[in-house]
């Protein structure tokens, strides 16, 4: 990943939180001289990442295999308009901010029913938890538990390298930086709250 100095990011709370915050990923994987892109969430257990796919999934016969796992954080345009020196000098152009995180590692397939079941019980729970009757596992016949167990295998993905590209601003001063914050507030479409609070967030966090 191209990675300018200052888009680097490289603290491992800020790159897990991203991850936590985000866990719907795409893993490339290389076979056959074909790369090839899958969508699937993951949870995060300190450094390792688990997830589950359907057993017809290509994935599956990659069993160590290297893979690629991004996480993509909010994101979108930024206006020139926004910044207080494109009034004065007009020396400023379009951009768009994001933040991301690339994971690398080497797939591991687990055929195992009760890890997978494990894993869905936290995974649900997880995504049900803001609902007002959050739906369980357990909520399903357990025959038919049984039979989805079947169809999907684990994987596990051991984080051996990760890096991070958030691209906030940094290269442009702090009152540009406010500037575009403000932007992205009153233009509110989708994910400009997210990417401004992000980016108020980096400025707070200044030492």
């Amino acid at each position: 990943m191209y990675m300018p100095r200052h888009y680097q990011e490289t603290r491992s709370e800020a790159l897990h939180g991203l991850i936590d915050a985000y866990p719907f990923a795409t893993v490339v994987t290389h076979a056959d001289g074909e790369l090839t892109a899958n969508h699937l969430p993951f949870e995060r257990v300190g450094e390792v990442l688990h997830g589950h796919v359907a057993r017809g999934n290509e994935m599956v016969a990659l069993d160590g295999a290297p893979v690629l796992v991004i996480f993509r954080g909010p994101h979108g345009y930024v206006s020139p308009n926004w910044y207080p020196t494109k009034h004065e000098t007009g020396r400023e152009v379009p951009t768009w901010n994001y933040a991301v995180v690339h994971v690398h590692g080497r797939l591991k397939v687990i055929e195992d029913a009760t890890w997978l079941r494990a894993l869905l019980e936290r995974l649900t729970d997880r995504h049900e938890a803001s609902e007002p009757a959050p739906w369980h596992v357990s909520d399903a016949p357990e025959d038919h538990i049984e039979k989805s167990l079947r169809a999907i295998v684990g994987i596990e993905i051991a984080i051996e390298r990760i890096e991070g590209k958030f691209k906030l601003s940094q290269n442009h001063s702090e009152r540009n930086r406010l500037g575009v914050i403000a932007g992205l507030r009153r233009r509110d479409g989708d994910g400009d709250a997210e990417l401004a609070d992000w980016m108020a967030t980096q400025e707070t966090s200044k030492p």
